[in-house]
C-alpha cells in the first residue's frame, strides 16, 4: 500500500501508477448478496444451469457489483493520511469491456489522473483498471472523482 503524508504529497504523485490491489475471487454467493441487494435478478447473474447453456458458460458478476468493488480496491491501494474525510464525488467514464465469470479472481491498478483545488482541499480524478486473472482484456476502466478534505 501506497501512504501519502497529506494532500499535498498526494497531488505530487499525478501522473503516477499508485499500485494495485490483491486478488480476489468473485463467488457466487457475492453475486447473490448483490443481487440481492439491487433486485438485479437477471438468470446470467443467478442461475447456474440455464446461465452454463448461455453465452459465457458459466454465472457473472453484475457489472455494478465489479465497480463496487473499487472502496475495497482503494483501502488496499493507497492511502492519504491527515484527512478530515474523503467523499465520492462521482464518475467520469465507466466501461466493462468483459465480463467477470463466477469463481474468477480480480484486482485493480491505481493511476492518479488529475488533482485539483476545492474548498477544503482537494478533487482527484483516479483511473482504476480492474483486471481478471488470465485474461487479456479488463473487467472495468473506471474514472472515479473523490474529494478529499483536509
Amino acid at each position: 500500500m501506497r501512504v501519502f503524508s497529506g494532500l499535498d504529497e498526494f497531488a505530487g504523485a499525478v501522473g503516477e501508477h499508485l499500485g494495485f490491489s490483491d486478488w480476489h475471487t468473485i463467488t457466487q454467493e457475492r453475486v447473490r448478496l448483490f443481487a440481492d441487494a439491487t433486485d438485479d435478478h437477471q438468470w446470467i447473474h443467478l442461475d447456474t444451469e440455464r446461465a452454463a447453456k448461455g453465452p459465457f458458460g458459466t454465472t457473472i458478476a453484475h457489472g455494478y457489483l465489479t465497480l463496487s468493488l473499487l472502496p475495497m480496491f482503494g483501502a488496499e491501494v493507497y492511502r492519504v493520511d491527515n484527512l478530515t474525510m474523503g467523499v465520492n464525488y462521482g464518475l467520469n467514464k465507466v466501461r466493462f469491456p468483459q465480463p467477470v465469470k463466477v469463481g474468477s479472481k480480480v484486482r485493480a491498478g491505481a493511476e492518479l489522473v488529475e488533482v485539483t483545488d476545492v474548498t477544503g482541499g482537494k478533487q482527484a480524478v483516479v483511473k482504476w483498471t480492474i483486471e481478471i486473472e488470465g485474461e487479456e482484456k479488463p473487467a472495468c476502466v473506471a474514472e472515479f472523482v473523490v474529494r478529499l478534505i483536509g
